[in-house]
């Protein structure tokens, strides 16, 4: 993963990525530099538009749809007992592991 970082911060700096740049960069992560992938990694990013790649592999984020107001005004009350109770519950179980440590 490193190997892909270091072409990243070599792309975003606006260097180009070769060997030699690569193995700067991770030498200067203190990663002990394999050649062979650095050598395959130039050779698989040769002629790779490396922004069109960062664009096509982020993925959109979808907006959460919005709650009818008859639901949201129902929900947010059940979700708040649901809490209450949650915490009772919690509050119960470490007070009785508490107490099977004193016997």
């Amino acid at each position: 993963m490193e190997y892909i970082y270091a072409a990243l911060l070599l792309h975003a700096a606006g260097k180009e990525i070769n060997e030699e740049n690569l193995k700067a960069v991770l030498s200067a992560a203190g990663v002990e530099v394999d050649e062979a992938r650095v050598k395959a990694l130039v050779a698989g990013l040769e002629g790779v538009d490396i922004e069109e790649a960062i664009a096509n592999a982020a993925m959109p984020v979808a907006a959460a749809p919005a709650p009818a107001a008859a639901e949201a005004s129902g929900g947010e009350e059940k979700k708040e007992e649901e809490k209450k109770e949650e915490k009772k519950e919690d509050d119960t179980a470490a007070v009785a592991g508490l107490a099977a440590l004193f016997g």
